[in-house]
């Protein structure tokens, strides 16, 4: 197997992100790696902000919107690790990022220089197929390095 130093577990605080962490994890158990938690504020939240903001009080701006979006989900992401990981002695970088979701993912694979992508196979919508056919199917397809896709075994399992 390829030398592994960084794995990036993709959080969005959906169900899927507790196991999502717990693959990361487990992939660099053993092995001098590092994980980083990346979490991106989609576009789509970004643009439907832009449309309230005028109506808010006080002088909220996109930017302002973005900072304080991203800031609530570190601390959401922190207290997830703090309260279901307590024994891990590992520190884990939390990435925010905004814009696109795949984008970002693929972005950040280049920029963190990241051996492996573990991401969960739904969305926050935790609808079927919502990732696979949409961001998380063009990760897999453009991604330079390996993607884990991260499943329910109970949702996916023979019964």
């Amino acid at each position: 197997m390829k030398n592994i130093k960084k794995v990036m577990a993709c959080v969005d605080l959906s169900d899927y992100s507790k196991m999502t962490i717990d693959y990361a994890l487990s992939l660099v158990k053993g092995i001098d790696a590092e994980v980083l938690l990346l979490n991106v504020i989609n576009n789509k939240d970004i643009e439907a902000a832009q449309i309230a903001i005028p109506y808010l009080p006080g002088n909220l701006t996109i930017d302002s919107y973005i900072e304080k979006a991203g800031a609530k989900r570190a601390k959401a992401i922190n207290d997830l690790v703090n309260e279901l990981f307590p024994t891990t002695e590992m520190k884990m970088p939390i990435l925010i990022r905004a814009g696109v979701p795949y984008k970002e993912i693929l972005r950040a694979v280049d920029k963190e220089k990241v051996d492996v992508v573990v991401l969960g196979n739904k969305g926050k919508t935790n609808l079927l197929g919502t990732l696979h056919g949409s961001h998380g199917e063009k990760v897999f397809r453009h991604s330079p390095v390996p993607v884990l896709s991260v499943r329910d075994r109970k949702m996916f399992g023979r019964k």
